[in-house]
């Protein structure tokens, strides 16, 4: 038994219509992704190297 194609619902509360996803304007994650894994390597760098000179 098949069902009838649902009417679009109403919208009581005056929402703004859902963006679609995928757009060029999202932040791309996976540049995201490199840019914080770059920070930490580099605090990784600095945390080591100051160590090694400020040990003597």
């Amino acid at each position: 038994m098949e069902h009838p194609p649902e009417e679009p619902r109403r919208n009581p509360m005056q929402h703004p219509e859902e963006q679609p996803s995928g757009t060029d304007d999202s932040p791309k994650f996976g540049r995201l992704l490199i840019v914080l894994a770059i920070a930490v390597i580099l605090i990784g760098a600095i945390t080591v190297g100051s160590e090694a000179y400020f040990s003597r």
